[in-house]
């Protein structure tokens, strides 16, 4: 038995390589700029806000390090972007795949999120980069900043498994995932901080995971004067065990429904 559970591992990963990997290829096929694309993009973003929040509306004037704190909360709302629209899509798009083989549905889904990861980690790079440039003092809470990561992908997996589901049999879900993530763009402190918002909308956004996530990792990897959400509420129940619980939550939620609809997706593909 031990043996063929070991086989099973190992055909897994074998599959999620495959995945990951023509996943790259297709994404890219006949792009001139190919990978660089997964870095121009939230850099071509971040020079956009960059000028008009700080030139125009200085909302960044009182933040130190703002060009690294504001690319930093770039990158991850990208990931979060491209992690749970493509899991979305992950099921739908290879439909011949699930109609022909009998494969752990999940691994389609989880192939995405590992694609998006691999982009995220190639962002974060040129975000070191940034803070070299800026000279960001790097601090020992950096340690702290794989555990944050892993809070995010366990958010965008909770979101993945439950749109992906849902896509199957209503497809007016990426519509409607379209405007929520408009909202949370703006209902999440990427462009502004915390600190500029009145305390009463300050403690509703800061509910929102992401909001927790984003804002701990700027604490962590950028500046201290950061306001998180633990402090937002002075208290770590609110500050960080409800958006932690919140995204386990989700996640467990989103597991659920993926693998009671997973039965008869070949059926409504």
């Amino acid at each position: 038995m031990k043996s063929v559970s070991r086989a099973l591992k190992a055909s897994n990963r074998s599959l999620l390589r495959e995945l990951v990997s023509s996943d790259f290829k297709l994404r890219y096929q006949g792009s001139v700029l190919g990978y660089l694309w997964s870095l121009l993009r939230p850099l071509m973003l971040f020079g956009v806000l960059y000028i008009v929040f700080t030139k125009v509306f200085k909302f960044g004037k009182d933040i130190p390090y703002y060009p690294s704190y504001l690319l930093l909360g770039l990158v991850a709302w990208t990931f979060f972007i491209e992690a749970t629209t493509s899991g979305m899509n992950s099921i739908t798009g290879r439909s011949d795949l699930v109609r022909k083989v009998n494969i752990p549905k999940y691994i389609i889904v989880v192939s995405t999120a590992v694609s998006a990861l691999i982009n995220f980690c190639l962002n974060l790079i040129v975000v070191v980069i940034f803070m070299l440039i800026g000279h960001v003092p790097f601090r020992d809470t950096l340690i702290l900043m794989p555990l944050l990561i892993v809070e995010l992908i366990i958010l965008c997996l909770g979101f993945s498994f439950l749109l992906s589901a849902m896509f199957v049999k209503f497809r007016d879900i990426s519509h409607i995932w379209d405007v929520i993530l408009q909202i949370l763009f703006y209902a999440t402190p990427i462009i502004y901080s915390l600190a500029i918002v009145p305390h009463r909308f300050a403690s509703l956004l800061s509910l929102n995971p992401l909001a927790q996530i984003i804002q701990d990792m700027r604490w962590v990897a950028i500046t201290p004067v950061t306001l998180t959400t633990t402090q937002v509420y002075d208290s770590i129940w609110l500050g960080l065990v409800w958006p932690i619980g919140l995204t386990i939550a989700i996640f467990l939620l989103g597991a659920w429904y993926f693998r009671r609809s997973s039965r008869k997706f070949a059926e409504e593909l």
